[in-house]
Order: C-alpha cells, then sequence, then structure tokens
C-alpha cells in the first residue's frame, strides 16, 4: 500500500510540528503553502526541524495548480479560525476532490455557527467525493474524553468544563478574536456587547456571521450531537480578563497596559430537551508567569466525578490529535463530517496507510 501524500497548507507555528508529526507517522508530504515572506522558498525540513526533502514552501497562489497535478490524499489546513476564514481553503481543496481537515476551531463543529457556509462545503465536497472535517485539542480534551468519561456515569445532570489556554501560542487573529490588547471600553463595544442575548437573537446573529462564537458555542453543539442531546436554549457570556500589570505580547508585538484586556471568558450554558445541562467556559488570554493552560471537568450526577489536566502542551496535542484522524478522515463518507461521527482515535502504532 502506498504512502498518504499528504500537504501542508499553512506553515506557520503549527505547521512546524504538523509536518514532523505527518512525516514520522509515515505520511509523505509533497507540497506546502504560505502567505508569509519569510517562510516561502523554505525546505518544509528546515520548517520543522527534520531532514531536507526538496519540497519548498510555496505561496498560496500556487497552491490549486500543484494541487492539481499532484493529487494528494489529504489536505492539512492549519491557517485561522472562523469558517468564514477557512472557507477559501476548504473550497479550494473540495473543488479538488481532496480530503481536508483544519485546526481551526469552528470548523470542529460548525453547524451550529456557520451552517449555510458548511452546508455548501458539504455539498461540494459529496459531488466531488472527499471528506472534510475539523480537529486538534479540542476535539480529544473537549469532546471524546468528556464524551468516554460520561459513559462511566450512571446518571447524569450536569456537565462542568472550564478550558484555560494562553493565547499567546496560536497567532495574532487567535489574540485579536480573544480582545487581546483592547481596552475595556473597546472590549465591552466589541465583543461583550452580544452577552444575555436570547437564544434565537444570538443564533441568528452567529449564523449571519455578524458575531463570531465563542469557541464552546460549537463545541456544546459538538456534546449534544455526540451524546444524542436535543438543545433547546443556549446562552452565552464573554468577560474580559484584565492585566494587573504591563504585560509584553510577543504575539500582539505590543504592551498590554495594566487595566487593559489580556483576553476573555466565554461561558456557554446549554440546555436540553434530556434534562442535562453543559456548562462551558474557555479562559483565553496572555498568560502570566505563574498561570499555565488548564482543563478541568466536572460530572454531577451518579456518582459525581472530576477531571483535571494541568498544563497540557496544547499546540502540540492539537497537531498530534488532528494527524491521527487522518486514517478515520480519509474513509469517511463523503461531505463535511464532523468527528463526533468518526471512532475515536487510536495511537498510530504502524504507519499511517496501513490504517486504511
Amino acid at each position: 500500500m502506498k504512502k498518504v501524500r499528504a500537504v501542508q497548507y499553512g506553515c506557520g507555528k503549527m505547521g512546524k510540528f504538523l509536518i514532523r508529526y505527518l512525516q514520522e507517522h509515515g505520511a509523505e508530504v509533497v507540497a506546502a503553502f504560505d502567505i508569509n515572506e519569510a517562510v516561502i522558498g523554505k525546505d518544509i525540513g528546515e520548517i520543522s526541524g527534520t531532514e531536507l526533502t526538496g519540497v519548498k514552501v510555496q505561496p498560496l497562489n500556487e497552491a490549486e495548480a500543484t494541487l492539481s497535478r499532484l493529487k494528494p490524499d489529504v489536505g492539512v489546513i492549519a491557517t485561522l479560525s472562523t469558517m468564514a476564514d477557512l472557507n477559501d481553503a476548504f473550497s479550494l481543496f473540495a473543488r479538488l476532490g481532496i480530503n481536508a481537515i483544519s485546526t481551526g476551531e469552528e470548523a470542529l463543529y460548525p453547524w451550529n455557527s456557520s451552517p449555510e457556509i458548511t452546508k455548501e462545503l458539504d455539498q461540494l465536497a459529496k459531488t466531488t467525493n472527499c471528506t472534510l472535517a475539523g480537529s486538534g485539542y479540542p476535539d480529544m480534551y473537549w469532546g471524546v474524553l468528556i464524551d468516554t468519561l460520561a459513559g462511566s456515569m450512571h446518571k447524569l445532570t450536569k456537565i462542568k468544563g472550564s478550558s484555560c489556554y494562553n493565547v499567546e501560542d496560536y497567532g495574532i487573529a487567535l489574540a485579536k478574536g480573544h480582545g487581546a490588547g483592547l481596552t475595556v471600553t473597546e472590549f465591552n463595544q466589541q465583543i461583550g456587547n452580544y452577552n444575555d442575548l436570547p437564544y434565537a437573537e444570538i443564533s441568528q446573529k452567529i449564523e449571519s456571521g455578524e458575531y463570531a462564537p465563542p469557541y464552546m458555542w460549537t463545541q456544546n453543539g459538538w456534546l449534544a450531537s455526540r451524546l444524542g442531546l436535543t438543545i433547546t436554549n443556549q446562552t452565552q457570556r464573554c468577560v474580559p480578563q484584565i492585566a494587573t500589570e504591563d504585560i509584553y505580547s510577543d504575539t500582539l508585538k505590543m504592551t498590554v497596559k495594566k487595566g487593559d484586556v489580556l483576553g476573555l471568558s466565554a461561558l456557554v450554558i446549554t440546555e436540553t430537551a434530556e434534562g442535562i445541562t453543559l456548562e462551558t467556559e474557555c479562559i483565553g488570554k496572555i498568560l502570566t508567569a505563574n498561570e499555565c493552560d488548564k482543563n478541568s471537568w466536572q460530572f454531577i450526577g451518579e456518582p459525581n466525578t472530576a477531571i483535571e489536566v494541568n498544563n497540557p502542551a496544547t499546540v502540540e496535542l492539537t497537531c498530534a490529535n488532528l494527524v491521527n484522524r487522518i486514517p478515520a478522515l480519509i474513509k469517511s463518507p463523503a461531505g463535511f463530517i464532523t468527528t463526533e461521527k468518526m471512532p475515536n482515535n487510536v495511537f498510530m502504532t504502524k504507519p499511517m496507510h496501513e490504517y486504511l
């Protein structure tokens, strides 16, 4: 059986891990693309810290011609977070009938946030017989892990989750999307002004693209679908996380002043017809020296239980989880197939192509 032939679309902070993880799991990275002049022309081995391959990073405007010629098995998209921003990349792969998977957070479950874009991509992928999906850290640590632990409960009335992560690790688009660097007034005008809107109204604003939802909005949709729950109401509230002293952001290339915004806490509460409430919070901000990434979940019912993951290597886990999803992606039906409909990931002890 031939190796899985992959292309890397986006060679930034995530790309350097994704390229190496693909190679070390037996895939052949046959092309790479980026918009950053600093990496265009570099060998992918130089970017990922592996051996030189002769494969050079190309500008994005060469992607369609190269993909049409190479006809790879899968494209790995590591660029931006929202479906509006990912639409062009997903559409490119779908038009050419190439399976594609993205680290973009909204791509994990965009049916309740960008339904029109997702439906169009789903139809296009079905027409050209390929599969599109999103994966990463939330796929496992906010999704599969929670579903698995819920399976150990006798009764379940509420799942409470909180995840804290450093926006410095994910690039400028994500940091700005979390309000980092804004004043509190600017935050309240741009992000906090949608707090506590009724479910129908906030859903309409999210689905129309007027407002980009917090990650837990889509994550709760993933969990509800995986657990077989029917959503009856959902609210969200975004609260600024305030700097207690000046702190320099390498990602923003600026000093966030004391009293300004380091990021946000976004709390999403989902009520269901089955009587199980999902109460999930993501805290994304510029972390101070004494803070670390943290993931905490509580299961309330019989018996009560809890789990906490401290200081996870979120970037590396995002990339590893996505790479481990690729065999299931390739084997899934055509369309935009969210990962709650796929089997749980397994650690690949053999080369990737042996799982197909």
